[in-house]
């Protein structure tokens, strides 16, 4: 039986812990000196590395003085906290990261809170010590008296704090005093991190989480509570409901270094894979064949918006992407559900059409991307946020809390853009050369804000948010204030028109983009829609006429990412999305149709 300490690495967004791993990778000289790889190891798909953040939890295992460690990144944005919920349970203790300079913010409570919950040891690391500015212990101090507001009991709150920089590869007990590497950390873990509880009983572990291979389909991830897990055995199956099915286990995998490892046999304290089980949901245990026990299933907090997304019909469809029936977006859809716990999906009083609920903005447009890049034609609509109702019947609505720090000059714009969406200010207080601005906020304000707030801000605002609680309805929120411009005929646009049309508002296409009748082509400088011909080419004749033949001085079209436009559609839009172009739509191509749309709503 060897030594083993589970962790998990907690922290806010962008405070350091994919590069804390990279660097305890190192440390544990799982790469020989003569291989080459990437920063940021453990980001490994396409979309975490463009974007620099983490989304999906992974588990990285090490060495380090005879005692394996096993180690568990998960993601900063509140929108991915059902990740961090389900793998909390796999862990015996916590890194806790925290920005020197930052200190504690929204999603560091949040994920602290969890942690503290499940009686979870913490190891404290005031990370980023390098930064100019930086007030490491005023940190250390504020994130003791959040761990005591947050119930911390006193074992808890009697943790170790290591100071350093991951980026340098220094961690330390005192941050004016860099060291030569992060030993000093790992140290600390293998004393401070009790090792796993070894419990007496028949076998139990439950699924925390999911793999997929193409040869052995799905593939089971969790911690061993107690017992054995031994390949070839019998075991049964504890689902949802009191369900119990027996099942035989193929093979056993432990976590080594990056990859797995085939064993006979895992003992209770080890995080492991086992294949062979079809048919398993996240949450989930695996128990003894003849005395099974089922474990409590993981409880993960509601989505609070949800979107609709329905089969691409507009007059491009089929051009770009390989699945484009609602059959495959159904299916897709359902895989993403088994895996991503925070996500429902339900299906409407249509085939073609299914009601999506997610934690926010970002969850939903990571799925959506990710669909896209897979080769998915979909189009989209309006993100709305969920209601509840009382036992008095008053309604209530999703309340989060914005944190925003931003320049001194520009705090006052971000103060007016919040309240204008029914924001209160609760705290502002000076940070370095910061203002630090606490507001709460209906979810529904938060739609559209981060593009108003950057552009107030020449783009230096710092924003998070966090899910707080159902309040009561706040009222109505102003929404976009401009009407849109919509083609009226499907061909190429010309110059010759955007350039005529330029003092109508602003363009999203150029000179040459092929465009069909009803999609949104710009942004109305009025409240009002417009309908114009963008395909009109010039007339030629053979007169010469001095001063007509200047050049066209067309000003570039605007470019929405995907987030952008999602936020940026009204009630009567959808957004198509397709893998090389996204493109804003009436949800009715044509214009009778739209007005007797527009007056049911009216009436609505």
């Amino acid at each position: 039986m060897q030594a083993i300490r589970n962790i998990a690495i907690i922290a806010h967004v962008d405070h350091g812990k994919t590069t804390l791993v990279d660097k305890i990778i190192h440390a544990s000289k799982l790469f020989r000196d003569n291989q080459e790889f990437d920063d940021l190891i453990l980001d490994n798909n396409d979309l975490e590395r463009e974007r620099g953040i983490t989304i999906v939890s992974k588990n990285v295992s090490v060495r380090y003085k005879d005692v394996k460690i096993n180690v568990i990144d998960t993601p900063g944005h509140a929108d991915f906290g059902g990740e961090v919920e389900r793998v909390l349970k796999m862990a015996d203790g916590v890194l806790l990261l925290v920005d020197a300079f930052e200190g504690p913010m929204p999603q560091t409570r949040f994920v602290l809170g969890k942690a503290i919950g499940l009686g979870l040891k913490p190891i404290v690391v005031v990370n980023k010590v390098d930064k100019e500015n930086c007030r490491p212990e005023e940190v250390q101090e504020n994130v003791f008296d959040l761990m005591f507001n947050l119930g911390a009991t006193e074992d808890q709150l009697d943790f170790v704090t290591v100071y350093g920089s991951s980026k340098q590869g220094w961690m330390g007990p005192d941050w004016q005093k860099p060291t030569e590497d992060i030993t000093f950390l790992l140290d600390t873990i293998i004393e401070q991190i009790p090792a796993p509880v070894i419990e007496e009983g028949n076998t139990q572990m439950q699924i925390t989480s999911l793999d997929y291979n193409a040869f052995v389909g799905r593939i089971a991830i969790g911690r061993v509570k107690r017992g054995t897990i031994k390949e070839g055995s019998t075991v049964t199956l504890c689902k949802a409901g009191g369900v119990m099915k027996k099942v035989k286990i193929k093979e056993v995998q432990l976590f080594e270094g990056l990859g797995k490892s085939k064993v006979s046999e895992v003992s209770a304290g080890d995080i492991c894979a086992v294949t062979g089980i079809e048919d398993f949901e996240i949450g989930d245990t695996i128990a003894d064949a003849e005395n099974p026990e089922a474990l409590p299933r993981i409880a993960v907090d509601e989505p609070t918006m949800n979107m609709l997304f329905t089969i691409n019909n507009s007059p491009f469809f089929g051009k770009e992407g390989k699945f484009v029936t609602s059959r495959h977006i159904r299916d897709r859809l359902l895989k993403e559900t088994e895996k991503n716990l925070a996500l429902r999906v339900e299906p409407t009083d249509t085939e073609d059409k299914f009601l999506v609920y997610g934690r926010g903005i970002l969850h939903l447009s990571v799925l959506i991307e990710t669909m896209r890049r897979e080769g998915y034609e979909l189009q989209v609509g309006q993100p709305q946020v969920l209601y509840k109702e009382d036992e008095n019947g008053q309604r209530l609505e999703p309340i989060e809390t914005l944190v925003v720090d931003v320049p001194e000059e520009t705090a006052g714009k971000v103060i007016e853009l919040a309240t204008q969406r029914k924001g209160e200010l609760l705290i502002m207080e000076p940070k370095g050369d910061l203002q630090h601005l606490e507001f709460e906020i209906p979810s529904r304000g938060l739609i559209g804000l981060r593009s108003n707030v950057l552009t107030a801000t020449q783009g230096e605002a710092v924003m998070t948010h966090r899910f707080k609680s159902f309040e009561p309805f706040r009222g109505p929120i102003p929404g976009r204030q401009n009407g849109s411009i919509i083609s009226k005929n499907t061909g190429p646009a010309t110059g010759y028109t955007l350039d005529k049309l330029q003092d109508r508002g602003r363009f999203f296409v150029d000179p040459g983009d092929e465009i069909y009748g009803g999609q949104v082509v710009g942004e109305h400088n009025r409240p009002n829609d417009i309908v114009v011909n963008l395909q009109e080419a010039k007339k030629l004749t053979n007169m010469r006429a001095s001063g007509s033949d200047d050049g066209l001085r067309i000003a570039p079209k605007i470019n929405f990412s995907l987030e952008e436009s999602m936020e940026y559609i009204q009630k009567d839009e959808y957004l198509e999305v397709t893998p090389q172009n996204m493109r804003m739509r009436k949800i009715y191509l044509d214009e009778n149709e739209r007005k007797r749309y527009a007056s049911k709503l009216e009436m609505a």
